[in-house]
């Protein structure tokens, strides 16, 4: 009788001692393990301003891959609209998950850093890539390209191929997208010093709707008899506005670029409604996203230049910004749409 008395204290020892060993083996703030042991297996959720569009698809595509590379659990899960309301909703829902390391391209950058701050207080590192949230918590961003490459960008493959004194309209789709909207501000100084005699008559929104776009473009053509250019500011109304030019009979009076990704503009591109498509390689955005998110949670320093994969060898960081930067836009015209499989 007295070994079975004994020995139930003693099994309490050793349930103890093993509940103990697993609370060590929880990842601790900042993501090791104590005690040399290996890590649980860090998620990273990238939150899309719209899931389902070739653009965010082929970001996902690339952070899949680096995950797969990097031993990473990638989440990724957007609004099927661009609604600030329904990404809020996602992102909460990621929150209560307990994610490790929560990205998100807000649709609205000022109402979603409230929900970002709620974030980074429950442990969880916060980043945003390829829209930033400028005024939050935010701990890192991963650019694409700077605001004045890509507007300078639009600006000169529009009015190079429209004349210098053109007149253009520009069709955005997110009204308080941060990035779309820098690119804007870049487009009206960088026309009004380098082009003086063209001008922006009008800039619309259509949200992240490609049909809309379509009837907008064509409704901005009908309004102003003189216009010789449109801008699709977003890979829906890059592909908008050719289109609505291409159904207009315009083609070769009226001259398109936009931020459209490359098999979407393709048939644009062969046809001329299109000039060009002012892009990124938006799989590796991805990748360098999944990427980035490793190094903010293992608390790694990053270098001016960084070596990510055999594709990015010299990715640049600008520590004031807390900003990660792809590299300089692409123009992509007919001769180099091929090369590009999304």
């Amino acid at each position: 009788m007295r070994s079975k008395l004994v020995a139930r204290p003693f099994l309490v020892l050793m349930v103890c001692a093993a509940l103990a060993l697993v609370g060590c083996s929880k990842k601790e703030e900042g993501g090791s393990a104590a005690g040399g042991g290996s890590a649980e297996t860090v998620s990273v959720a990238f939150v899309p301003k719209i899931q389902g569009v070739p653009y965010f698809e082929a970001m996902n595509t690339g952070g899949k891959q680096a995950a797969q590379d990097l031993g990473l659990e990638w989440i990724y899960k957007g609004p099927t609209t661009a609604d600030p309301g329904a990404q809020t909703d996602i992102v909460k829902s990621l929150i209560q998950q307990k994610v490790d390391v929560l990205v998100v391209a807000p649709n609205d950058p000022d109402s979603m850093a409230p929900i970002l701050a709620d974030a980074k207080s429950k442990g969880i590192r916060v980043m945003t890539s390829d829209t930033d949230a400028p005024n939050s918590v935010r701990e890192l961003f991963v650019n694409q390209a700077t605001a004045e490459g890509i507007g300078q960008g639009l600006t000169d493959a529009l009015l190079e191929e429209a004349g210098s004194d053109a007149q253009y309209a520009i069709v955005s789709c997110g009204q308080t997208a941060a990035n779309l909207n820098s690119w804007i501000e870049v487009q009206k100084a960088y026309t009004a010093e380098k082009y003086p005699n063209a001008k922006i008559v009008d800039i619309v929104y259509a949200g992240e709707d490609e049909a809309k776009a379509v009837a907008m473009a064509k409704d901005l053509m009908n309004a102003n008899p003189n216009i010789k250019g449109l801008v699709g500011e977003c890979t829906s109304s890059a592909p908008g506005v050719a289109k609505a030019v291409k159904e207009a009979g315009k083609i070769g009076k009226v001259f398109t670029v936009g931020l459209g990704t490359p098999q979407a503009m393709k048939p644009y591109l062969d046809d001329g409604s299109s000039s060009a498509a002012i892009l990124w390689d938006v799989e590796q955005l991805g990748y360098l996203t999944a990427w980035s998110a490793k190094q903010l949670y293992d608390n790694k320093e990053l270098q001016a230049t960084n070596q990510v994969n055999d594709k990015l060898t010299a990715v640049e960081y600008f520590p004031e910004d807390k900003m990660v930067l792809l590299g300089p836009p692409l123009r992509i015209t007919k001769d180099i749409v091929s090369q590009f499989s999304y």
